[in-house]
């Protein structure tokens, strides 16, 4: 497939992203896929507890992890070589092509267990592709100076679907079991393509660059997503082959750029400390926390409410403002002040106290949260988004949920309270992190 490719423009030519029709398709796209995500997640945990043991469907939905986490490295290189159009195009293709076959065949029959184990597996390894190629795509949509308002949207995308994604899954069901529910998802994955297909890309653009296996200068000019010829490579077409080598060599060399990054390197450090320190408290230990204080499921939806409303506001501050200034300070202040919110949150006297708390935790958290994301997107050179989303994406679905069995087995040791501490210390880390790298303190979001 062909993308179409527009030149590249001056930032103060841009229109703003939430005005911009080609920004809004990519939108709707996203949107589309994540809604059909999170109806995918009912459908599947739903026939999974139908078909077997409670441990059998846990396993099941679980089991898509592995692929993704051992796969993901690879995904970022082949959105980076192919173009994260292309690769999310397919992805969300497959994902739409499986998720229909499986609801076909549920209507049909009762496959069992092995069926949704296999479409779990399938899920998994094409997200390990998908995820990087996510991250990487709205570089090539819109401008620098707009992918912190990307950022803002891409998070209302995400709350929407959260909202939206359950009640729907929950329709499905009830009116034709898991079958209509998978159904559902794959005509709402579907939906994207045809979006997908209808954005414009943005060519790269050309920098001099330093190759990261020899440190010799090269004037490279990198080939658009089209697959168009690149312009003449100063130092012979040998030198252009040593650069684009193999994917191994690729997977290296994205390694290499993010650990010599002076500002992504640390940035990713403290978005591993700031997700190893929020997961667990906001998951397992929210639940424990809400069964003790005798707050019942009602109660702890109410808690999650506010920790959805908080994010999104956060995320719609960042899609109207565009922008904040001193983004590196902000992001530290708000990461330290998230974790004494997280810490507090096991100590609120009262359901109504706990709201309040969760609402000022998804407010900085959602806040910093997005101005990483936003710096992540204006730091990285656009022909490594693709490797740096992946280790990004390692990082917060890899490392991240191992928190969350060690958090359970701790609140049952010593309690609510000295483990939302601990985890709100690590959280507060990655402030640490931020204030202690320079060049990452001082970071500013483009104009």
């Amino acid at each position: 497939m062909t993308a179409t490719l527009i030149p590249p423009v001056h930032a103060a030519a841009d229109k703003p992203a939430h005005r911009d029709s080609n920004v809004l398709r990519w939108l709707g796209a996203y949107t589309a896929s994540m809604v059909g995500d999170n109806v995918y997640y009912l459908a599947l945990s739903w026939a999974a507890v139908q078909a077997g043991t409670p441990s059998q469907a846990g396993l099941v939905m679980a089991v898509s992890a592995v692929p993704r986490a051992l796969l993901m490295l690879g995904g970022g290189v082949v959105a980076d070589r192919f173009g994260p159009r292309r690769v999310v195009i397919g992805s969300d293709a497959v994902r739409c092509a499986a998720v229909l076959t499986v609801a076909a065949l549920l209507f049909a029959a009762s496959p069992g267990l092995w069926l949704l184990a296999l479409l779990a597996v399938l899920f998994g390894t094409v997200d390990a592709v998908f995820m990087p190629a996510v991250g990487a795509l709205p570089a090539r949509v819109t401008g620098r100076d707009q992918l912190a308002r990307v950022q803002g949207m891409r998070g209302l995308a995400i709350r929407f679907a959260n909202v939206v994604g359950a009640p729907l899954g929950g329709l499905g069901v009830a009116l034709g079991g898991a079958a209509a529910a998978f159904g559902l998802a794959g005509l709402l994955i579907a939906v994207s393509v045809p979006l997908l297909v209808s954005v414009r890309m943005r060519d790269l653009p050309t920098d001099v660059r330093t190759d990261v296996r020899t440190d010799l200068p090269t004037d490279v000019e990198v080939r658009g997503e089209a697959g168009g010829e690149a312009g003449p490579h100063p130092m012979g077409a040998a030198q252009d082959t040593a650069c684009r080598a193999t994917p191994w060599q690729d997977l290296r060399d994205g390694l290499r750029y993010v650990r010599g990054h002076r500002v992504l390197a640390p940035l990713l450090v403290a978005i591993a400390l700031g997700d190893l320190g929020f997961v667990g408290p906001l998951n397992v230990g929210l639940t424990l926390l809400a069964e003790q204080r005798g707050w019942g499921a009602s109660g702890m939806g109410w808690v999650l409410s506010g920790f959805g409303a908080g994010a999104g506001v956060a995320a719609l501050l960042l899609t109207v403002r565009g922008r904040l200034p001193h983004a590196g300070r902000v992001a530290a202040a708000s990461i330290l002040a998230g974790s004494v919110a997280i810490g507090a949150l096991a100590y609120a006297p009262s359901l109504v106290a706990a709201v309040g708390t969760a609402l000022l935790v998804g407010l900085l958290a959602g806040l910093s949260g997005a101005l990483c994301g936003a710096l992540l997107q204006t730091q990285a050179d656009p022909a490594y988004l693709g490797r740096v989303s992946s280790v990004a994406g390692i990082v917060s679905l890899g490392f991240a949920p191992l928190s969350m069995p060690l958090s359970a087995a701790a609140i049952g040791w010593w309690g609510t309270g000295p483990v939302f501490v601990t985890s709100a210390t690590v959280c507060g880390l990655g402030g640490v992190v931020v204030l202690c790298s320079g060049p990452l303190r001082r970071a500013q979001l483009p104009r």
